[in-house]
């Protein structure tokens, strides 16, 4: 597989699935390009040093620094930059609406020259990056210390479909989830390199519920999501189905969460917010129904893998009480036997 076109379509798919058009995406990438300047001032000083002989003030102000201030620039001025501009109309279109829309070319090649290798890749990157684009990046391969950081360091600060996300364990599970791609529409992500077992963080739409995607556990990358008209349908939906692992209500209402938790069934539940119920070894793990038995964490692995002997010790000696049990029977001995019987001390519910 070519290593270079699979990077380029991986781009190119990303940039049609929309990915790169808000304004929070935009910032995300230009605050981790600023963070890249801070948290490297040092490495990205030794390595002009070490290509052009340039000292750490020459570095700092022709390099890093005007870097830095092109990326707090974009940062302060995204958001109008990339608001429709009003022109003016003539007469003829007094009535009408006329305005410029700023849109991404979409995947722009950025090559840089070696004798500012640092500034000249990434004042025209933090531009691209605003503007919404996907990039390839080029440094000077001649500049070879900046451009080892460039190659090497830069990746880890920006969006790249992110190596520090996990990849599928095996092929055959890797085509089993990209067949699921197919399901409804892809809004987001969607993207999957073979050769790395990896597939994008996918958000899937107009999804039925009958189709695959539906009917299995995913156990990868993939959230379809189903539309309803309402709580009474949402809730509906999850109880006509079996039982899950784990239930996740997200909601500005503290009374929609618990509401969804009063009226719905699952292993585990979690309100706004996702799989941290499982931090707590205060709190049981585990299915119900369909979605599994037993429960584990903490003491309740224990309780789980034991088990539960009844046993009771009686004192010798006591046959004189247990003759009530004994004919001859009457209901004197009867009531006694009952009251003996009865559940000892408080059964409150604390509430």
């Amino acid at each position: 597989m070519d290593p270079l076109g699979d990077t380029l379509r991986r781009l190119r798919e990303a940039f049609h699935a929309g990915r790169t058009r808000p304004a929070e995406f935009r910032a995300a990438q230009l605050q981790g390009l600023g963070r890249f300047l801070q948290e490297n001032k040092q490495l990205l000083h030794d390595a002009l040093a070490q290509d052009l002989h340039k000292s750490a003030f020459e570095s700092e102000v022709s390099e890093v620094a005007i870097s830095q201030g092109e990326v707090t620039l974009a940062l302060r001025n995204l958001r109008a930059w990339m608001k429709d501009e009003r022109v003016p109309k003539n007469l003829a279109t007094q009535l009408d609406s006329a305005f410029i829309r700023k849109e991404p070319f979409g995947l722009v090649l950025i090559i840089a020259p070696w004798n500012y290798p640092l500034n000249l890749t990434l004042v025209p990157l933090v531009g691209a990056l605003a503007a919404g684009n996907c990039v390839v990046l080029k440094p000077s391969e001649i500049s070879k210390n900046v451009e080892k950081i460039l190659a090497e360091v830069l990746p880890q600060y920006v969006d790249q479909s992110s190596p520090n996300l996990g990849r599928i364990i095996n092929q055959k599970q890797f085509q089993r989830l990209r067949a699921l791609l197919g399901c409804g529409r892809v809004a987001i992500g969607g993207q999957s390199d073979e050769s790395d077992r990896y597939i994008a963080p996918t958000v899937l739409v107009d999804v039925q519920e009958m189709e695959p995607v539906m009917q299995e556990e995913i156990f990868g990358p993939i959230l379809p999501i189903v539309n309803v008209q309402s709580l009474d349908e949402a809730i509906e939906f999850i109880n006509r189905r079996e039982k899950p692992l784990a239930l996740y209500a997200f909601s500005n209402s503290s009374q929609v969460v618990k509401r969804v938790l009063t009226q719905t069934s699952s292993g585990g539940f979690c309100g706004n917010d996702g799989f941290m119920h499982m931090t707590l070894a205060s709190l049981p793990f585990g299915g119900v129904g369909a979605s599994g038995m037993g429960r584990y964490h903490g003491k309740f692995s224990f309780d789980t893998f034991s088990h539960h002997r009844a046993c009771l010790l009686r004192s010798p000696g006591m046959e004189k009480l247990n003759a009530l049990r004994y004919p001859p029977q009457s209901p004197r001995r009867l009531r006694m036997l009952l009251v003996a019987m009865e559940a000892q001390g408080c059964s409150c519910t604390l509430l």
